[in-house]
């Protein structure tokens, strides 16, 4: 085979463009015994470390040699001349560069750098200027068809295409290479215009490469074949031209779209011969490009950044004084590491590491004595110097310092901050410096399992701050170590296998409702593939659980559809495409939490790019890389629950003057853990679920270390074995030890083990094994490293067997003792798939424990704060409500007189305020210069007042002020003023802010009248607002439920209760009723005719499936034959609440929605009455009847509309002893003047001995408004009346069925 490297190279890195993956890229390189590869992405280097491990990468690879990384970048040159500029005139010229050693890699990540900071618009650019100061250690070649000079010769510009060249010639010299590349297409299933596009393009390439040639001669550069690979096999390129579908928002049946030749694949040697037989040279020119790349490394030990340490303390000159070389290699290099003086990297390095750790000491010891009291417990003392003996000659003070400092910076500025996170909370010098806040000691929290002495790796110490305090951290840590040395990391948005189909789906066109039944068989396990999904067996040989039979068929179902250019194509061709797709690249995010600090630019170590909408810059390399180059990454994480504390402590000083603080309450408060025990969890971090609901009532829990294990126990695996835990907690089962040795360890979780750190525990305690060797334990179970955990059983059984403590009682005899200690072994090796980390767990539990101990001493405060946390969020308020009512706290109206900006308690009730922010088109600013003005000069009067005296804050503007009267912001004012509501403030609004401005005006002049003279506001009166009619109470309803994101002062069907069950005829909340209505008959199923009344929570429009034009039973053909096909049309799925928690769907069909279609949609959180048909759903696919129940809708109508339509007369029942009876009748009569209508009323007269009659109301006929029945309930209270409907379901007669139009 010829020897060939590819030099420009597209993984799927190049966004949506490039399909390559990594890892099969490189291994076909191996494959093909290339010698060298390069990637070459567009405009990024996204790809470049991973490339890089993987070419140097054993693993996976048997016997194939390594292979030479070159790392390089197709870049985009403008042509304006300078990369800064965003001139819509420039054009972008493409060319690669590629890395030849250490520093044209470095040159080249300053490249890309700046080309996303400074150059960025609609790609990364550079220009000529940034390549002369940073082209050393580059080789250029001059790209594709659209590289500067290639296009020229395109155009015909021979003399401009050899200017260029020699240009690049001159700064490059001879590491600049001329490119040759041919793509004749032999592709037919594509539109016409393709191919010709495709034939026109070759004959171009044709001409750029003579040319290419010709300027090579006269310039002697050297050209190269390259293919400008896109995907790797020939097979890929129908997939990657759905890829560029999606890049490009295309169906695959439009004949516009961007298609690629098909050749733009990994060709091996002798393929890329075959298109330049003339040249052969092309070929050997890329081997000799090649080898001039030289061998590099990336990685790098850790770069800490020099934490600035106090003079005060000393100066790391004075320690260069004090501690020679011989006194630094006595101090590090220890008896299990006797080189760890070289391993830090010689005296300077140490000096400086050893300056750190002295500070450090000074700091923990101070911070020692504060925690555990002076004398300092012998234990802890152990303990503390252990840990600071382990960091300092692994080389991590400055580590702690730096976390130390940003934590006490954020603490200093008010930011709160989270007990501790992870294995870090296993640290008593994180405790005593204050970067935990929960006691290791007292717990049983490991050092070891955060940082283990035998195993060098980076700690890892995770910050949980308030969500708002998150950002201010960042800044202070940015200003402190400089703009260019602190950065976000990215992520990458991958075409994930259930995504990846909806998106083929999609671009193939095929229905929506099937494509979503195709993804729907891919499990939702998180980052679960096709592959995964596809097996019968795991990888360790068992069953396995996300084992998926469905996708399994549909990766062999030849069903046919079209596309709507009649292009046929396959289930299984759809299949097969998204399973080459999966994994591909859709887009770089941003890391939730991660950060790094560096002790140098960013820019020296690895390329970075801007954040979106921040000033922080990003990494180009995702997580898996930075700390391998030697980066220092610390993860920040915003953590609402600290938000909702925070807050909550403030509502606590402020309405009840109690100074709370959360890390001071007691861990044993018996009305805290009587919360946790009947359930009563909503807003608990951790503890919401309904799961973890039930299982708390069932534990009762009494003291944290319940509530630790339940938050390790709650999660798949270690779930199972919550009831045996429960049943020993609760005395149904007994504790059991396999040794009495283990009870030390066992005891605080009942004989069950839940914890890593209770087997590193008992590792040591049973067998003998050092802090280093259990750790290596837990991480060789964890991982099922089989080989890792047969050695250490080896050292186990030996350990345990000399064990005196353990070789007692029966395990004196060596058998019973092996037994025993297989039994072990073996349950721990069970255990290790579900153990969690203790560490995170009691920190977890004890943030949950003090939000617990808020809401049951504080339950106004603790619900405010909570809500306020998701203030504007309308999808999560319902629910707070919810919890709200069931802890008896009525949510009031936001009102301008009494709330403020968030959610608060009502002083001397048990009630909270919406808050003013919350309300939709407020905001924050408007809400808090309402509030402002209030506590400066006192309640609002009135809408004049309100105006007159917000009229110079610019943020409450008209807006502001229809929505806060819309949800009843202004209704205490209306109530305290006869004749005033909603509708009246709100269209007077104009008059008062006109008003209000003018008297601002008056003011600002000195113009001032008699009135002027009085007190501000007072001369402002609403008695002049104009009057007007009342907004229906619907309205009101549909204003709060749109702007509050809830109903507040009643529900829309309030007003309809007594007659909702008379209209309606079953009850979705009773589902035994529902199949008792129904008969199955296979021969003809029955539907049962029903009406439901209730809101109409969503209308969700869905497109049917095209059909067939028939005309007398026979599909309609054109004049080639083919099938008519009618467009699909549209039907809707109905969501209805019955008013209360129950919720049921309706079947709108295209006939049927095709009479409401005009307005049904805008009935959303209206109320309405459907009739329909209940029947069993048939199975589509088997087209068998199912147990499922389905409600399909015939009519629907407004709520309003039904009352009239179906209502034939209204009972009311009054009491013939009542006194006030002629006073009732006169008022119903009153009503019904009020709201006359076409309803019967008729009056159920009650004696006292039981005795009914009927009696005619005198009442010609009432409108069943929600106005009137609001005021018929106020006139009934307690007594009933009934509605008696019409005994047609249907008001239209329904379609014949099938059978009925036979006869």
């Amino acid at each position: 085979m010829h020897d060939f490297v590819h030099l420009h190279v597209h993984t799927t890195y190049s966004l949506l463009d490039g399909q390559c993956a990594i890892k099969p890229l490189v291994k076909r390189a191996r494959t093909l015994g290339m010698k060298a590869l390069a990637v070459t992405d567009h405009g990024n280097l996204f790809a470049l470390k991973a490339f890089y491990d993987e070419c140097r990468s054993k693993k996976g690879y048997d016997d194939l040699p390594p292979i030479k990384p070159i790392l390089g970048c197709e870049a985009y040159v403008t042509t304006s001349g300078d990369y800064r500029s965003r001139s819509k005139e420039e054009k972008r010229r493409h060319l690669i560069l590629l890395a030849k050693n250490l520093t044209g890699y470095h040159n080249l990540v300053r490249l890309l750098s700046e080309a996303w900071i400074n150059g960025f618009y609609h790609t990364a650019r550079i220009d000529h200027t940034l390549l002369e100061k940073h082209h050393e250690g580059l080789i250029c070649s001059a790209a594709c068809i659209a590289g500067e000079v290639a296009h020229a010769i395109d155009i015909g510009r021979l003399d401009e295409a050899e200017r260029v060249a020699k240009w690049y010639k001159d700064l490059f010299g001879d590491d600049f290479y001329l490119e040759a590349m041919l793509h004749k297409s032999v592709k037919t299933n594509i539109p016409g215009v393709a191919i010709d596009d495709h034939r026109k393009l070759y004959a171009r390439q044709v001409e750029v490469v003579k040319g290419m040639v010709e300027i090579g001669k006269r310039l002697d550069i050297p050209v190269i074949a390259t293919n400008d690979v896109h995907f790797l096999d020939a097979a890929d390129d129908p997939s990657h031209d759905l890829l560029l579908c999606l890049s490009t928002q295309k169906k695959i049946s439009d004949d516009s779209r961007m298609i690629y030749t098909g050749e733009e694949w990994f060709k091996d040697g002798d393929a890329m011969a075959a298109l330049f037989p003339e040249h052969p040279e092309f070929l050997a020119n890329t081997v000799a490009l090649a080898e001039k790349v030289e061998a590099y490394q990336l990685d790098s030990d850790p770069i800490m950044p020099k934490f600035p340490i106090p003079a005060s303390f000393g100066t790391e000159e004075a320690y260069a004084r004090t501690y020679d070389e011989a006194a630094l290699r006595e101090q590090f290099n220890t008896e299990d590491k006797p080189n760890n003086f070289e391993r830090l990297g010689g005296y300077d390095k140490v000096l400086r590491i050893k300056f750190e750790a002295d500070y450090l000491a000074s700091l923990v010891w101070e911070g020692v004595k504060r925690r555990w009291g002076d004398p300092i417990p012998k234990e802890v003392a152990e303990r503390v110097q252990f840990e600071l003996d382990t960091v300092r000659t692994m080389g991590f003070p400055g580590y702690f310092l730096i976390v130390h400092d940003y934590i006490a910076a954020a603490r200093s500025m008010g930011v709160w901050v989270g007990p501790g996170r992870g294995s870090a909370a296993g640290s008593a010098l994180a405790y005593a410096i204050g970067i935990t806040n929960v006691d290791p000691i007292k717990y049983d929290l490991l050092f070891e399992r955060f940082l283990n002495p035998d195993r060098i790796s980076m700690p890892d110490i995770d910050v949980d701050f308030d969500d708002a305090g998150r950002g201010r951290v960042l800044e202070y840590v940015t200003q402190k170590y400089g703009q260019d040395h602190v950065a976000h990391i990215v992520t990458f948005g991958q075409m994930a296998a259930k995504s990846a189909i909806k998106d083929v789906g999609r671009a193939m066109e095929y229905p929506l409702a099937d494509t979503n039944k195709l993804a729907s068989y891919v499990p939702d396990t998180p980052k679960i593939t096709f592959k995964a999904a596809m097996s019968a067996t795991d990888k360790h040989g068992e069953p396995n659980k996300d084992y998926s039979p469905d996708l399994v068929a549909a990766f062999k179902d030849e069903t046919t559809f079209t596309d709507s250019a009649n292009h046929v194509h396959t289930i299984k061709e759809l299949m097969d495409y998204a399973a080459r797709l999966e994994g591909c690249i859709r887009q770089p995010g941003i890391h939730a939490c991660g950060i790094l600090i560096s002790r140098d630019p960013l820019m020296d170590t690895l390329p970075v790019m801007p954040t979106p909408e921040e000033s922080l810059l990003c990494t180009q390399y995702d997580g898996h890389f930075v700390e391998p180059v030697g980066l220092l990454k610390m993860d920040f994480l915003g953590l609402k629950t600290l938000t909702v504390e925070k807050e909550c402590v403030a509502l606590i000083k402020k309405f009840r003057g109690v100074d709370l603080n959360p890390d001071d309450i007691p861990d044993d408060d018996a009305e805290t853990y009587k919360l946790f025990g009947r359930g009563e969890t909503t807003g608990l971090f951790q503890f919401e679920s309904d799961g973890m609901k039930k299982y708390l009532m069932e534990l009762q829990p009494e003291r944290l270390p319940d509530l630790v294990a339940m938050n390790a126990l709650y999660r798949p695996g270690p779930l199972a074995y919550i009831p045996t835990f429960i049943a020993r907690k609760q005395g149904r089962e007994p504790i059991k030890y396999d040794h009495p040795l283990m009870e030390k360890y066992l005891k605080d979780t009942y004989g069950v083990t839940v914890y890593q750190e209770q087997v590193m525990l008992l590792s040591r305690l049973l067998g003998g094994f050092t802090r280093g060797m259990s750790d290596k334990l837990r991480k060789a179970m964890g991982k099922k490293q089989l080989a890792v955990m047969e050695e250490l059983k080896v050292k186990f059984v030996d350990g345990c067997l000399a064990n005196p403590a353990f070789r007692i009682g029966e395990w004196k005899d060596e058998k019973k003792a092996r037994a025993l200690i297989d039994k072990i072994w073996d349950d721990w090796k069970a255990f290790a798939s579900y153990a969690f980390n203790k560490s995170h767990a009691v920190c977890y539990a004890w943030v949950a424990y003090q939000t617990g101990y808020m809401k049951a001493h504080f339950p106004a405060e603790f619900m405010c704060a909570q809500i306020s946390s998701e203030i504007g969020n309308f999808d999560k308020l319902p629910g707070f409500v919810a919890e709200a009512d069931a802890m008896g706290l009525e949510v009031k109206p936001p009102d301008v007189n009494r709330a403020y900006a968030r959610f608060s308690p009502v002083e001397g009730e048990h009630a909270i305020v919406y808050g003013l922010a919350g309300v939709k088109g407020v905001g924050e600013a408007a809400a808090e210069a309402i509030v402002a003005e209030r506590e400066k000069n006192g309640p609002y009067k009135g809408l004049m007042d309100f105006c007159t005296r917000l009229a110079g804050a610019a943020v409450v503007n008209k807006r502001v002020l229809e929505n806060l009267i819309r949800c009843g912001a202004f209704d205490a004012l209306a109530a305290a003023l006869p004749g005033f509501h909603r509708a009246r403030y709100f269209n007077n609004i104009e008059f008062a802010l006109k008003r209000a401005s003018a008297r601002g005006r008056e003011r600002a002049s000195g113009q001032m009248d008699m009135f002027g003279m009085l007190a501000p506001g007072e001369d402002e009166s609403d008695a002049e607002l104009a009057d007007c009619p009342p907004w229906p109470q619907a309205q009101g309803f549909k204003d709060e439920r749109d702007l509050c994101g809830i109903y507040l002062t009643g529900h829309p069907l309030g007003a309809y209760g007594k007659v909702l069950g008379s209209l309606s005829t079953f009850s979705p909340a009773s589902p035994p009723e529902i199949p008792m209505m129904l008969e199955v008959n296979a021969e003809r199923p029955l539907r049962q005719p029903v009406r439901l009344a209730g809101m109409l929570k969503a209308c969700t429009v869905r497109m049917g499936k095209p059909k067939p034009k028939r005309e007398k039973g026979k599909d309609v053909k054109d004049a080639f034959g083919n099938v008519v096909m009618l467009p699909p049309e549209p039907w809707a799925v109905l969501l209805l609440d019955d008013g209360g928690d129950t919720e049921m769907e309706a079947l709108c069909f295209a006939k049927t929605f095709a009479k409401y279609k005009e307005w049904l949609p805008g009935e959303v959180d209206q109320p309405v009455l459907v009739c329909g048909e209940l029947s069993h759903r048939t199975d589509r696919d088997t087209h068998e009847e199912t147990p499922e129940i389905q409600f399909i809708a015939r009519e629907v109508y407004r709520l309003s509309d039904g009352l009239r339509r179906f209502s034939q007369a209204l009972h009311v029942t009054m009491n013939y002893d009542d006194p006030d009876l002629l006073k009732k009748g006169a008022a119903l009569k009153g009503l019904a003047a009020t709201w006359p209508g076409k309803v019967k009323v008729v009056i159920d007269l009650v004696w006292a001995n039981g005795a009914r009659a009927e009696i005619e109301s005198g009442v010609e006929g009432v409108e069943l408004t929600p106005e009137f029945l609001t005021a018929l309930n106020r006139l009934q209270k307690n007594e009933p009346y009934a509605l008696a409907t019409v005994k047609d379901i249907f008001l239209e007669p329904p379609e014949p069925k099938p059978w009925e139009r036979r006869r």
